[in-house]
């Protein structure tokens, strides 16, 4: 499993997160994603085989919210 980490602005409604975590967690291979809404950041673990976190970034950014930073491991 690979995990990605996204930063972004602060989120400012809780329906921000609910609409992300739901957008990633349909992406075939993702395993779990936490959006943390302080913080502005989206944790995800998925599996390299069937996605990547570029692919993770393209559906965070499609809904209308810019990764300012991504730190995989």
């Amino acid at each position: 499993m690979s995990k990605v980490i996204f930063t972004m602005e602060p989120f400012t409604c809780p329906s921000c997160v609910k609409k992300i975590e739901s957008a990633v967690a349909r992406i075939n291979g993702v395993q779990d994603v936490q959006v943390m809404f302080n913080s502005g950041r989206v944790r995800a673990e998925f599996d390299p085989g069937s996605t990547n976190a570029h692919a993770l970034q393209e559906t965070i950014e499609r809904l209308g919210y810019p990764v300012l930073s991504k730190k995989e491991s």
